[in-house]
């Protein structure tokens, strides 16, 4: 029989098709996020082989897979989730909790933390939405290791102090750069106020994705010349694939004072004052004649009036927050849209901001190589102002009047014959309004060259318009003339022209490189005017055109230029060994003329030994990475012109003429900042982590105005002379307490230490000496430098000071003295706290979500320079702080307040009396919250509903006696408490729809 081999292959290979067809299945299935929603765009892979899928904008899905074989489904930011193949399949992921996988975006690119070499911080959305507060540094106030971010005091518009890794600089600037989607913003305070604002206070919290902090030289060089104070880069959100989604956001709270002094009633204040004035000046006449002016014909004696000028400066503040967003994308374009308003009645009276926001980000795939896009924002923010601390018209002075002068008269107007000027006059009749407007926008063109490379060319726009209305009625204190107002303006532009080629490619499974290099051309002007008008007709009229006269006026105009390249290149073999190395050529305007370019270079490795064999399959240490880092920095914020030899207009006899006024310096450059930085992150069963650092920053070229020879013309001339030394310990603890399907609980601790000393001054190390502080090679920056006050003498209620002097030993003299001219001043404390610490707790149990952050600060103390008339024995006839009584007032008492002397002196001078510690811990903010089960909204057609209540500055641990730790003078801010108004309590009741 003759066998047909042929039709026996063919017989045979239709039967193991059908055999193998008869063990494969389809599997229709469904990926579903914790929440029920669908994830489009999730991998789903045949175990075992090459074979994948992806989810449809339904999170739907259809794949081929043999019985018995295992579907992996993987989705960047949730867990990889395994299910066994079958004809039905509904896959619910979880959230990824592993923060090793947490993209970390780094300038003109991003990375993972796994492969991070360098020393950044990063907070989401997340952990900053729902906080009610009006500026986004606010809300990340305990949540970054290595940042204290701190409002210098309680107005709604009130300036921020930004401080990576301690002082970079003493008098050149000192806050880190901004960049927010690729743009360096513009952070100049433009207030005429006497008082600084916030330029940030114009972006909304709801348009923020994340925001990364670059902390170390080794992340921060890819800015150069601008990253020696550190880089905060803020990126917008984008659509995410899937089906449109719309959010509405609203919440409505109230403020108070963190604090309130406590001050003498009008029957404390006759009895230390007439005390006083027995003591001072022999009799009780002077007081008495002075309680009969501040009285205005009311009884006195019988305490007839005891006003609380304290409660008329504060007021129960108003916070309201509505937002909503568009967002969604499809296989070609991502778009979100997004509005905000905002209005926040301040605690303190006439103080109030309102804000709206707006932006647009849209990207397009024109083709499988080119991909465009564009980000647009606007913000409007009105603020209502009040004067600065130092005016006598600034509502927190007012704690100076005397509680026996009535506040206002009988027909409602401010009482004008007060001890003071009644700022009440001020609030009644004059105004200050500052408008600030802010557009921000970029157009962008991506290009995939090949697979591995892209070229990127951005285009981006800043502007700052700020205007400021100052009007004053003929009843404002001091007012000279019919009325006056000032008005003035100003735009601050910043065009910004970056290209680059971005480089990703993997060899051999075990080598992968990425590199960016690219130029970036920045055009900064500034344009500037003022007007002022006086002699109006009546108090109707409020603008310059009403005066009869315009009697004072100014302008300029200025700008800068940075024209930069940059490079950088990232390197690891077998995902174990790192490298990377980034350098940055930046040119100035700024720069004196010899020295018009500077070269920024760093250098950084990493180790994953949890990667090595002796510890891959470890159960417990799940990873460990060890890694260091290298790098120099600039910091250009110093001054346009201040190489430069600058002449002046002036005039005289109607003459126009120039006046020489500055040396000029032709090697004048930025300060330069050098730092190392080691550290190592751990990580324990898949639950624990902990990443540590230890940082040491040398600033040398310091920028200050060196005296020079009266012959030269010139009393000063701007030279680079002087080194400053930060080091530091960063701790930070992520754990993951609980993770189950009903409860997930996890806690972030952070802990900082920073010294920051001066090395070197100019003129051989001379003492650089203020007002209260001092900075002395050795010594910590700006340290304070006071006379130390030494109690009171029991036996006649001197104020005692300790001499100080030096001894033939070269010890100091501790005896103590009555004589205050005698004593010396001594280095005595630290304006910048030395430890800071952070603490957030999140858990999310069946729809309800809880959370708090507690921020604490130590090392650091306050001088509160208002001492000297508020807490000094009744020198004069401002009221005192109630502390006050427990006077010195007979022989033998012991006590630290000295006997009450009007007049007399007594322990009033600039001293340790009024230093003081500012220690705190403080509940920063807490939020609870409830969702609605998805089973009830189903049939609303929403996919979220979550009611919450939300609070910030709840509770303060401290010793310190003044209005606030965090409170301090606004136009100076370093360490000194000057009637500083002391921040909000907020509580919030706030809803989220999601649709």
């Amino acid at each position: 029989m003759k066998i047909n081999f042929k039709c026996l292959l063919g017989f045979l290979f239709v039967l193991f098709v059908q055999i193998a067809s008869a063990q494969e299945i389809k599997v229709k299935g469904k990926v579903t996020d914790q929440a029920g929603l669908p994830v489009p765009g999730a991998n789903v892979i045949l175990k075992g082989t090459k074979t994948v899928v992806e989810t449809g904008l339904d999170g739907d899905f259809t794949i081929d897979a043999p019985k018995g074989s295992v579907l992996i489904v993987t989705f960047i930011g949730m867990k990889t989730t395994e299910v066994a193949a079958a004809p039905t399949v509904n896959v619910k992921m979880k959230d990824d909790t592993n923060e090793l996988e947490t993209v970390l975006v780094i300038g003109y690119g991003t990375t993972t933390k796994r492969k991070s070499t360098d020393a950044t911080a990063k907070v989401t959305s997340k952990d900053i939405e729902q906080i009610p507060v009006a500026s986004v540094q606010n809300a990340l106030v305990g949540k970054l290791a290595g940042v204290q971010i701190t409002q210098t005091n309680g107005k709604v518009e009130g300036g921020m102090q930004v401080r990576v890794r301690g002082a970079a600089s003493i008098s050149a600037g000192k806050e880190p750069l901004y960049v927010l989607d690729g743009i360096p913003l513009v952070t100049t305070n433009e207030s005429s106020n006497g008082a600084p604002t916030n330029p940030l206070i114009t972006l909304s919290p709801n348009e923020i994705e994340s925001i990364d902090v670059l902390k170390d030289a080794s992340s921060a060089a890819i800015y150069g010349a601008r990253g020696a104070n550190g880089v905060v880069i803020i990126t917008t959100k984008k659509g995410k694939l899937g089906k449109g989604a719309f959010s509405l956001n609203f919440s409505q709270g109230v403020s108070e004072a963190t604090n309130k002094r406590k001050w003498l009633n009008a029957a404390q204040y006759v009895e230390l004052f007439t005390e006083a004035s027995i003591n001072g000046t022999g009799d009780a006449a002077e007081a008495e004649d002075t309680f009969d002016f501040l009285a205005q014909g009311t009884d006195w004696r019988n305490l007839e009036v005891d006003s609380d000028w304290q409660d008329t400066a504060f007021q129960n503040g108003l916070t309201t927050d509505a937002d909503f967003s568009v967002s969604g994308a499809d296989d070609k374009t991502k778009y979100f849209l997004a509005g905000a308003f905002n209005k926040t009645v301040g605690i303190i009276t006439s103080n109030e901001l309102q804000r709206i926001t707006a932006r647009t980000n849209l990207s397009h795939q024109v083709s499988d190589k080119l991909n465009v896009g564009m980000n647009l924002s606007f913000s409007r923010s009105e603020i209502q102002r009040v004067q600065d601390d130092n005016a006598f018209t600034t509502p927190l002075q007012a704690v100076a009047q005397s509680p026996l002068s009535p506040i206002r008269l009988d027909d409602g107007t401010a009482n004008p014959n007060t001890l003071y000027a009644n700022y009440l006059l001020a609030i009644d009749n004059s105004y200050w309004k500052t408008i600030m407007r802010r557009v921000t926008g970029k157009v962008f063109g991506e290009y995939k060259i090949i697979p591995s490379l892209k070229f990127t060319s951005d285009f981006a726009y800043d502007l700052l318009s700020q205007t400021e209305d100052n009007w004053n009625g003929k009843n404002t204190p001091f007012m000279a003339t019919d009325g006056e107002v000032f008005a003035s303006s100003v735009n601050n532009e910043t065009y910004i022209w970056a290209n680059y080629l971005s480089y990703d490619k993997t060899f051999g499974e075990k080598h992968t490189i990425n590199a960016v290099a690219g130029m970036e051309f920045n055009d900064f002007n500034r344009r500037y005017q003022d007007v002022t008008s006086i002699y109006f007709p009546n108090d109707n009229f409020q603008t310059v055109d009403g005066g009869a006269e315009v009697n004072g006026g100014s302008g300029n105009e200025t700008d800068y230029t940075f024209s930069s390249l940059f490079g950088r290149v990232s390197y690891s073999y077998a995902n174990k060994y790192l490298f990377k190395a980034s350098l940055r050529r930046d040119g100035s305007s700024r720069f004196g003329e010899n020295n018009k370019y500077g070269t920024f270079p760093s250098f950084s490795a990493g180790w994953i030994m949890s990667e090595e064999s002796f510890l891959k399959e470890n159960q417990t240490l799940t990873f460990l990475k060890l890694k260091g880092s290298w790098g120099q920095l600039g910091n250009a914020e110093i001054g346009n012109f201040a190489s430069r030899q600058l002449f002046g207009p002036n005039s005289y006899n109607l003459k126009s003429g120039l006046t020489f006024r500055q040396a000029g310096n032709p090697d004048l450059t930025w300060e330069k900042s050098s730092q190392v930085d080691l550290g190592f992150e751990v990580g324990f069963l898949n639950r624990f982590s902990l990443d540590f650092d230890y940082y040491k920053k040398t600033t040398d070229g310091l920028l200050f105005s060196v005296p020079l020879a009266l012959s030269s013309g010139a009393a000063t001339i701007n030279q680079n002379v002087g080194v400053l030394e930060s080091s530091g310990l960063e701790f930070t603890v992520n754990t993951t307490n609980v993770d189950t399907e009903k409860l997930k609980w996890t806690t972030s601790f952070n802990i900082t230490t920073n010294q920051t000393v001066v090395k070197e001054l100019p003129n051989n190390n001379t003492d650089l000496i203020g007002a209260f502080t001092i900075n002395r090679v050795d010594e910590k920056a700006s340290a304070f430098y006071l006379k130390e006050y030494a109690g009171v003498d029991p036996a006649n209620g001197d104020a005692l000071f300790y001499l100080n002097t030096i001894k033939a030993d070269g010890s100091l003299d501790r005896t103590t003295t009555n004589d205050y001219a005698a004593a010396q001043r001594v280095v005595t404390g630290n304006p910048f706290p030395e430890l800071m610490a952070g603490l957030t707790n999140t858990m999310n149990f069946s729809g309800f979500d809880f959370s708090f952050t507690f921020q604490g600060e130590w090392g650091a103390s306050i001088y509160n320079s208002a001492g000297i008339y508020q807490s000094v024995s009744a020198d004069y006839f401002d009221n005192q702080t109630a502390d006050q009584m427990n006077r010195w007032q007979k022989a033998g008492d012991i006590t630290n307040v000295p006997q009450a002397r009007l007049y007399g002196s007594n322990g009033t001078g600039a001293s340790t009396r009024f230093l003081q510690k500012a220690d705190f811990i403080r509940l920063r903010n807490l939020t609870f919250g409830y969702s609605l089960p998805k089973t009830t909204l189903n049939s609303m057609g929403m996919s979220n509903v979550r009611v919450y209540v939300s609070g910030v500055n709840l509770l303060t641990f401290t010793d310190y006696d003044g209005y606030d730790p965090e409170a301090r003078r606004d136009d100076s801010g370093i360490g000194e408490e000057f009637y500083s108004a002391p921040p909000a309590r907020t509580i919030a009741l706030g809803v989220n729809l999601n649709f």
